[in-house]
């Protein structure tokens, strides 16, 4: 499954003829010259955690999988899964109150690096939902990951492909994150919810406080220049069980 090519098609803006395929460690240059490429075309850098050959090399070796497009035998994004390593102490089940069992059924919706001359094309959300029809549903149930709060792109890339926030705090050395997560084995697009609140995205406080009483964040809209989150509180409390 890993060695063939994965699907074909044209990019929306231009039309050029793309194919996408499972990345291996023999891409491993390309893609962090890839990654070098985006990072330094950020306007706020932090909105990327680069991860390094070694990372790269450990999901490609079997903890996880990597899928990227090529436009003339280039790779111009890629996207990554990672199984995380259960001793992780930052492991982001613990965050979601999952018990041993089902931290070992989670996957990391990882790292997405996009070409800045192919931008435009939804080729992150794409990828995505390419990665998610891959995942093997008997072996893992659950896919989370983080975002930081003003990181637009993702944070939309993330709720369309129907994760949730379920908590917002500090992780990896005290930066704000959000975390969001989907449980794959439900598939109920419009949840029955007792309250629903729409939050300014720079209220970080009032965030808090709506996951703490149980709310969740399952869309994103802009009104005014502002960007504000929707929050459920579901009748029969979000459980990942």
């Amino acid at each position: 499954m890993h060695t063939s090519i994965i699907t074909t098609g044209k990019l929306p803006l231009h039309g050029q003829a793309f194919f996408v395929r499972f990345l291996h460690k023999e891409d491993i240059h390309e893609i962090l010259h890839l990654q070098t490429v985006v990072k330094n075309a950020l306007e706020v850098p932090d909105f990327l955690q680069p991860l390094t050959a070694e990372e790269y090399n450990s999901i490609l070796g079997g903890c996880g999988s990597i899928i990227g497009v090529f436009v003339n035998n280039k790779l111009i994004a890629f996207r990554a899964m990672l199984i995380p390593k259960m001793n992780d102490p930052e492991h982001l089940g613990i965050d979601l109150r999952l018990n041993e069992y089902q931290r070992k059924k989670m996957l990391y919706s990882e790292i997405s690096n996009v070409h800045p001359a192919f931008r435009g094309n939804r080729l992150q959300s794409y990828m995505g939902r390419l990665l998610f029809d891959q995942i093997d549903q008997q072996s893992f149930r659950y896919v989370a990951t983080t975002v930081a709060p003003l990181n637009i792109a993702s944070l939309k890339d993330k709720l369309a492909l129907g994760m949730a926030i379920c908590s917002l705090k500090e992780k990896y050395n005290g930066k704000l994150r959000y975390i969001l997560f989907r449980d794959l084995h439900t598939t109920d697009d419009t949840p029955f919810y007792s309250d629903k609140q729409e939050v300014n995205i720079q209220d970080i406080t009032k965030q808090q406080q709506l996951i703490k009483k149980g709310y969740r964040g399952i869309s994103l809209q802009e009104k005014e220049q502002m960007y504000w989150i929707c929050f459920i509180k579901e009748q029969r409390r979000w459980s990942p069980v």
